[in-house]
């Protein structure tokens, strides 16, 4: 019997990445997404699609009730830092209150696996000491950090008091083919996005802020690795290297053929300034490690970008 995996918010970037790569590994695939930020181009013909909101339990609760799914895969969220500070109650409902209806969901319809995506590049704060691993105290600056947190403590109380088998994945800050480069978050599709128009892209604050950049089909494999292994746990995936705006700015400009200088701006409230990320564990369990350079993953995103016009 093939095994059959929910996917919600994989009409999204990186849920519609994962998608495919589910599909090509023989799983079946059931996309559950609003489109409130997910594009129905994105998703997989050979994937069912429902268009639904995970906050709407009655839909919900049908969906699980007829697809009846093994797996469940939670892309879903509101994940704007920025638009979480300005509206922290939305971003609460999204990320909080939707992801406990699948969870119930999942547990009455005797789901196998939930695997949670959280966030690695805004849970931790501002940490003293770089990169951090799983065990680093947990103080996030934004609305969004503390909502992704809240879900993973959710989980282990369904775990404990019910059995609910899960995997948190907490992402670094993930780029690709199917970013949004006319969003409000995803600085490499952004100023990708900019560049290949001849347009300066606008760097917030000095630009030495850095993050941890990891390509979108390396998170992608580390959902196949962990359907079958790393139960009750809690992966950081990233690369463990610092890049600063500046940086990447750089190495797009020389990628691309870029002759212009950047634009600054403020800073942005509730940003982390540095972050990367400790995967050392997630090498260790699941044996996960990024198979792309930043230099690599950056030629395959413009290359997509060229192509897509």
């Amino acid at each position: 019997m093939t095994k059959k995996v929910l996917v919600t918010g994989g009409a999204g970037f990186i849920g519609s990445n994962v998608v495919d790569r589910l599909l090509k590994e023989g799983y079946s695939v059931v996309v559950l997404d609003n489109l409130s930020t997910g594009l129905k181009e994105n998703i997989n013909p050979d994937a069912k699609f429902y268009l639904a909101d995970i906050c709407d339990r009655e839909k919900v609760k049908e969906i699980f009730e007829v697809e009846k799914p093994d797996y469940v895969s939670h892309h879903a969220a509101q994940i704007d830092v920025r638009k979480s500070v300005s509206n922290p109650i939305f971003d609460l409902k999204s990320n909080v209150i939707g992801s406990i209806n699948l969870i119930e969901e999942a547990l009455a319809n005797g789901v196998k696996k939930f695997i949670y995506i959280s966030t690695g590049g805004a849970i931790y704060g501002e940490p003293d000491s770089l990169p951090v691993d799983e065990t680093y105290p947990v103080n996030p600056l934004s609305p969004y950090g503390v909502s992704k947190h809240a879900v993973e403590h959710y989980l282990y109380l369904y775990s404990h008091n019910a059995g609910l088998k899960y995997t948190v994945l907490r992402y670094a800050n993930v780029y690709g083919p199917r970013q949004n480069p006319h969003g409000e978050a995803g600085v490499v599709a952004i100023f990708t996005g900019k560049m290949l128009q001849g347009e300066s892209p606008t760097i917030f604050g000095t630009g030495k802020q850095t993050r941890d950049y990891v390509y979108v089909e390396d998170v992608a494999s580390a959902n196949i690795l962990c359907m079958e292994k790393g139960n009750g746990e809690i992966y950081n995936l990233g690369t463990g290297r610092e890049t600063s705006v500046v940086e990447l700015f750089k190495l797009l400009k020389r990628i691309i053929g870029f002759n212009k200088p950047p634009l600054y701006a403020d800073a942005k409230t509730g940003e982390v300034e540095r972050i990367s990320l400790d995967a050392g564990k997630a090498g260790q369990e699941i044996n996960w490690k990024p198979d792309h350079t930043l230099e690599e993953g950056f030629e395959k995103t413009v290359m997509y970008y060229k192509k897509k016009g």
